[in-house]
């Protein structure tokens, strides 16, 4: 990938398109945007391949935070939001199990078992942020606690995530 060989970005594709497509699918809850927004996560994976770090952590975490933020971006885009506007309402009703294409296979950590050993309060933060976009002022608003609670639980629930998940490393 760092010399730009095409058939490392083939191998990235067929290896992790499929989990990327998932934790895009979940912030972006369609299909149909979800493959645009899985075309620009490759095309900034290639272009920014140099600055990944191995010192600073797994190239997998690197890139599900470059497809994350990427979702997240797209459905505050000003595009994003003048096309809902434009839609009917039931483009944008989902039923998440029926959109899901997250499966065993593209789940390569089981991160969604790791996920369900948090305690029900650290995995809806996880949740609202991670998979929802939203940021701690928001998750302060909508479950009515103040934004100080919000940022030590969500520290908390990422330091228990990250003791959870020191044995996948």
């Amino acid at each position: 990938m760092k010399n730009k060989d095409e058939n490392g970005f083939h191998h990235l594709y067929d290896n992790y398109s499929g989990a990327l497509y998932g934790v895009i699918l979940r912030i972006v809850c369609s299909k149909e945007y979800t493959e645009d927004v899985i075309q620009d996560v490759f095309v900034k994976i290639w272009n920014s391949i140099h600055q990944y770090d191995v010192s600073k952590g797994r190239f997998y975490t690197w890139m599900i935070n470059i497809a994350r933020n990427t979702a997240i971006d797209y459905l505050k885009s000003k595009g994003f939001q003048n096309e809902l506007k434009n839609q009917p309402l039931p483009d944008f009703v989902y039923n998440t199990a029926e959109l899901s294409t997250t499966n065993e296979e593209s789940d390569f950590i089981g991160l969604k078992n790791v996920l369900e050993s948090l305690e029900a309060d650290k995995q809806e933060l996880i949740n609202m942020a991670y998979y929802q976009g939203f940021t701690q002022n928001e998750i302060s608003e909508k479950l009515k606690i103040p934004l100080g609670t919000v940022k030590t639980k969500m520290r908390n629930a990422l330091m228990k995530l990250k003791d959870l998940l020191k044995d996948y490393q």
